[in-house]
């Protein structure tokens, strides 16, 4: 009897090991379940941090491609015997290796289709969008596209700016001028000048 006692009693404590172990087991698969998923969303999080950096890298890399950058200096000239400037002449090349920007020119009416947008600031007047023209200088394949290696004049005549576009004042000696270049994609180019307390022919603003 006791034996027997004893047998049952063994039996049961054997059942309650296996019992636990049990429970140990599917509380160890539960954590490796949380840790994977936990591990999969952190993996996930990375992957798209990193392909969001990637994408704001190459976003930065087109804009800088995309910018223009003055090449020489910035020329006025004026008819002879005038006491104010009648042009405005500057050269434009690609930044580093850029991309081919559009240099369609600026008719100066309402229906131009130019891509570069060039606005003249005064200490009198402010105008947007004025009419200019452009020659490209040296290298040049002969289309509207400044690509690597080419460069291109572009000229203002303050006396024609487009349609229903006039200067208050006309630009004199001391006067201070402000172009700003603005591409379709890529930063703003901005000219500041003065003129020089004597007006010539041709004069080269530094």
């Amino acid at each position: 009897m006791f034996n027997r006692f004893m047998k049952a009693l063994h039996n049961l404590s054997r059942d309650q090991e296996g019992m636990t172990g049990l429970e140990t087991a599917i509380i160890l698969i539960a954590f490796v379940t949380v840790a994977a998923v936990f591990g999969y969303a952190v993996l996930s999080a990375g992957l798209f941090s990193a392909e969001r950096g990637k994408e704001t890298i190459y976003a930065g890399l087109a804009q800088a491609k995309s910018n223009l950058e003055l090449s020489g200096s910035v020329i006025a000239s004026a008819d002879n015997g005038s006491s104010s400037v009648s042009h405005i002449l500057f050269t434009l090349k690609n930044a580093i290796a850029g991309v081919p920007m559009d240099i369609t020119p600026c008719d100066g009416t309402a229906t131009a289709t130019n891509k570069i947008v060039v606005s003249l600031l005064t200490t009198s007047s402010y105008i947007s969008n004025v009419k200019w023209s452009q020659s490209t200088i040296g290298a040049s394949d002969g289309d509207n596209l400044l690509e690597v290696g080419e460069q291109v004049e572009i000229n203002i005549d303050l006396a024609d700016l487009g349609v229903g576009k006039v200067l208050a004042e006309n630009v004199t000696a001391n006067s201070v001028i402000n172009l700003q270049v603005k591409p379709a994609l890529g930063s703003t180019l901005t000219i500041q000048r003065q003129m020089p307390a004597a007006i010539e022919a041709y004069m080269d603003l530094h």
